[in-house]
């Protein structure tokens, strides 16, 4: 397994993360069996936004006496009402419910304590300037929490708590339809095959979050990362072709600032189906040729960093030259931070000899030669 820096939290979690929610359909039993597995493969970060007593028993016990081996995401303002799950705000409700997360992982801490599913703006305003959260600050500030995270599917609200400083890490859907879309408030959006009409490669407001989020250090864990399974099955999949676990896995990790993708378990065989990603081949993470060659495509001409254009003969890190200057165009003056990255490549632009064998390998068509130039110009 291998691990990767969580932003500006400094936390090494696992590139590979486990999505509890599953975990609710299964006995105690099977829980404590699925979570040791997935412990004893290295991953080592837990998302648990369910507020369901019974899985955050089974949870907790599952993990007893290994707590230190787990890095956990703790939602904040998810609650169990009535014996259903209930988003809340009310203080009073948000109390308890964090209170009982800390008491049934039989632990004092939350390594990350997550701002709860906020897909508006206008909730995100009301939140940072309200007593939410100053609650959540508070929690820090006890050490009840070591660090503040949110979850969210819209990639504006993302955007402004990344800008803004609100969060130090975000939980965001990351996959290669919902990169296609533009943001919604409606969860249910993402999933309308309707709302995939006319895309045209990875929307703008989505690269700039990925760019934003690098600049400020916002690291970011990924749900959705199958598009909840449909990017799986050839006949639910925006693209009409199967996309492998491996592959949905590879696209999130070359994104921006992306440090774990936290895939659902509900079986052993799950678990293994996505830690084969850390011993699989080029070929089996290619996602760029699968999807070059579907018959509904629309990623022409973007450089989406797969990695398909290695080896340059010269020694560039294309991938990562094409990284680095999508985050500089965006700004009004380069920060020194990316022009010391960019010079400190053992090979960049300057070495581009334009002999163009990496465009024949580019699924997407890029004019690397091109902007392999530009990044000299703007590095300069």
């Amino acid at each position: 397994m291998k691990y990767r820096r969580l932003g500006k939290t400094e936390l090494s979690i696992s590139e590979i993360g486990f999505g509890g929610e599953w975990m609710e359909r299964h006995t105690k039993d099977e829980v404590k069996a699925i979570v040791q597995y997935a412990e004893s493969k290295g991953i080592n970060i837990l998302d648990c936004w369910m507020s369901n007593p019974e899985v955050r028993s089974n949870l907790g016990e599952a993990i007893l006496g290994r707590r230190e081996k787990w890095i956990i995401q703790g939602h904040i303002g998810s609650t169990w009402q009535n014996g259903q799950y209930v988003k809340s705000r009310d203080l009073g409700k948000v109390r308890e419910a964090f209170q009982d997360l800390l008491d049934r992982f039989h632990t004092d801490y939350i390594d990350i304590g997550m701002i709860h599913f906020v897909d508006e703006l206008s909730e995100l305003e009301r939140i940072v300037n309200g007593e939410f959260y100053s609650f959540v600050k508070s929690l820090k500030e006890k050490g009840c929490i070591r660090h503040i995270g949110m979850s969210t599917h819209n990639p504006q609200v993302a955007k402004a708590a990344a800008e803004n400083q609100i969060v130090e890490m975000l939980l965001f859907s990351v996959n290669p339809a919902f990169d296609m879309l533009p943001a919604s408030e409606n969860l249910d959006d993402y999933f309308t095959p309707s709302y995939y009409k006319d895309t045209g490669g990875i929307t703008p407001e989505r690269a700039e979050l990925y760019r934003i989020c690098e600049q400020n250090d916002v690291g970011m864990t990924v749900m959705k990362g199958y598009a909840g399974g449909r990017l799986l099955n050839a006949g639910t999949s925006p693209f009409a072709v199967a996309l492998t676990p491996v592959q949905c896995i590879h696209y999130a990790l070359t994104r921006p600032s992306v440090a774990s993708i936290l895939a659902g378990f509900d079986s052993i065989k799950h678990i293994d189906d996505a830690i084969a990603y850390e011993t699989a081949s080029e070929e089996e993470k290619d996602y760029a040729t699968v999807l070059a060659n579907a018959p509904r495509h629309a990623y022409s001409g973007q450089c989406t960093y797969c990695g398909h254009c290695a080896p340059c003969p010269h020694g560039i890190d294309i991938a990562m030259v094409n990284k680095l200057l999508d985050l500089a165009l965006m700004q009004q003056e380069v920060p020194a931070s990316l022009k010391a990255h960019y010079k400190s490549l053992k090979a960049n632009g300057k070495d581009c000899t334009r002999c163009r064998s990496c465009e024949k390998r580019c699924p997407f068509g890029v004019n690397i030669s091109e902007r392999m130039k530009k990044a000299e110009e703007v590095f300069l």
